[in-house]
C-alpha cells in the first residue's frame, strides 16, 4: 500500500469528489464548496478516476520554484558578499552589490543565501572578532536607568543616574 502525503486542502478536494461520485452531492454544489467552476470539477473527477487520490496531489510538489535563481549565480553573489561585505548586514551590504556589482536582490533573499549552512554571517568570518563581555549586574542596573523611573529610593537618586542608551542597552544584551 502506497502512502501518500497530501494537504488539508487537497484532502478535503478529496472527500467532495468521493460524496460527488457516491451521488450524494451535485457536481454544482461541489463546484460552490470547492470554489472552482464545472469544468473544474469534471477534470479532476477525470484524474481521481485515472490516477486514484495521487492524481489529487500538487505536481509541484518536491520540485524547484520557477523563480528560483541559478546555481551560478547564487553562489556569484555569496562570493562577493564573502569577499568584500563580510561583516555587513544584509541591507548595507544588498546596497553595495546594487551600487559596485550591479547585482539586485531583495534583503530577505541576500539573508536566505545567507542562511545556508556553511554561508551564514559566522562561516563567513575568516578572522574571528573578540567580543567583550558585560556583567548581568550592569545590564540589570541599565534597564531600570533606561525608563527614567526610580524602583525605589528618592527621585534625586533617579535623576543623578547615568543615562543609558537603547544601543548600549542593544550592544550589552548580545554578548551573552
Amino acid at each position: 500500500m502506497t502512502v501518500i502525503a497530501m494537504s488539508h486542502g487537497e484532502l478535503c478536494r478529496y472527500d467532495t469528489l468521493l460524496r460527488v461520485e457516491r451521488g450524494e452531492l451535485r457536481i454544482e454544489d461541489a463546484a460552490t464548496l470547492l470554489k472552482l467552476s464545472r469544468r473544474q470539477i469534471f477534470r479532476l473527477l477525470g484524474r481521481l478516476h485515472a490516477k486514484g487520490a495521487a492524481g489529487l496531489v500538487s505536481s509541484k510538489r518536491g520540485k524547484p520554484s520557477n523563480r528560483r535563481y541559478s546555481d551560478a549565480f547564487r553562489e556569484r553573489v555569496i562570493a562577493v558578499v564573502r569577499e568584500h561585505y563580510n561583516d555587513f548586514g544584509p541591507t548595507l551590504a544588498r546596497e553595495y552589490l546594487a551600487e559596485r556589482h550591479d547585482i539586485h536582490l531583495a534583503c530577505e533573499t541576500l539573508r536566505l543565501l545567507r542562511s545556508r549552512p556553511g554561508v551564514g554571517r559566522t562561516a563567513m568570518l575568516s578572522v574571528p572578532v573578540p567580543i567583550s563581555r558585560v556583567t548581568a549586574g550592569t545590564v540589570a542596573a541599565s534597564s531600570s536607568r533606561s525608563t527614567g523611573r526610580s524602583t525605589g529610593g528618592s527621585r534625586s537618586a533617579a535623576r543623578n543616574a547615568p543615562c543609558w542608551s537603547s544601543s548600549t542597552m542593544r550592544r550589552a544584551s548580545c554578548c551573552f
